[in-house]
């Protein structure tokens, strides 16, 4: 594994590569920054609010999920424009982790800015509506889907559990969610993950600067280590998809190692998943 980009996130999160861009984004969700990389120089933007995640809706335009909205934001002119509200009616909650799916929806989950237990919630956004999923949610994460978009997972990071859940054919749940792997903290902690070509799932592990792989039953195949200690999302991209990106924070460290908090690059000897298309 080697260093990608050396600015050091307070919470980095969110990494997408851009299919037609051929660009990685990424956010410092602390600090309200969305960063990419521009032949070898960092590009950062400030907002105003929390930023999570995103998916791309063309070649200019993302949808990004803030605290209080999901908005288009235009990567050429600057230009934002509200989609819909997220809580925006709830104080102290904003969002988390989110990607899109493979009919073309976007799944966002949010939670407590003060980690409150069972303050956030799942939402789906398909085709102009915003769906409220599940509540009863306190860190919603690893949320990636099957290549045939026919299965989703999902997790609750405190809760040290993924669950599966089924997908009809507008990527909607066909039912309640699944325990599909529970993870002891001892050795595990499920925060950010990314689904490869092949079916298995790329999860990072906050606390333990590590990414572990998994077929899709659960089995564990490999275990990647990763110089920042709070590893929180990995993310394919490259030309061919065949690298894989990874974000680490330093959020609540008094002693941060140069390290720690700055995104990482490594050959994973697989291929993964175009990032798939909002449809607004």
């Amino acid at each position: 594994m080697t260093l990608y980009d050396d600015t050091q996130c307070n919470l980095g999160e969110g990494p997408l590569w851009h299919p037609e861009r051929g660009e990685l984004f990424w956010f410092d969700i602390n600090k309200h920054h969305m960063h990419t990389q521009r032949r070898g120089q960092t590009f950062t933007w400030e907002f105003r609010h929390f930023v999570s995640a995103a998916g791309w809706v063309d070649r200019d335009t993302l949808l990004i999920a803030s605290d209080t909205a999901l908005f288009t934001f235009n990567l050429v002119t600057g230009d934002r424009e509200q989609i819909t509200p997220l809580e925006a009616d709830i104080p102290g909650t904003r969002a988390n982790d989110g990607r899109a799916d493979p009919q073309g929806g976007f799944w966002i989950g949010t939670m407590s800015c003060t980690k409150e237990r069972g303050a956030g919630a799942y939402y789906r956004y398909y085709r102009g509506e915003l769906r409220q999923l599940w509540g009863n949610w306190t860190i919603p994460n690893a949320t990636c889907f099957s290549p045939d978009g026919t299965t989703a997972w999902i997790a609750d990071t405190p809760e040290g559990k993924i669950w599966r859940v089924a997908l009809d054919e507008h990527g909607w749940p066909k039912g309640e969610p699944e325990l599909w792997r529970n993870m002891p903290a001892e050795s595990y902690r499920p925060d950010g993950a990314v689904c490869d070509a092949q079916g298995n799932l790329w999860i990072a592990h906050y606390g333990h600067a590590k990414v572990t792989v998994h077929a899709p039953d659960g089995t564990e195949l490999r275990s990647l280590p990763v110089p920042g200690k709070n590893t929180t999302c990995p993310a394919f991209g490259g030309e061919d998809l065949n690298q894989l990106y990874v974000t680490t924070a330093i959020q609540n460290d008094p002693a941060p190692a140069p390290e720690d908090g700055c995104t990482y690059l490594l050959d994973p000897e697989a291929t993964g998943q175009a990032e798939h298309r909002v449809i607004l």
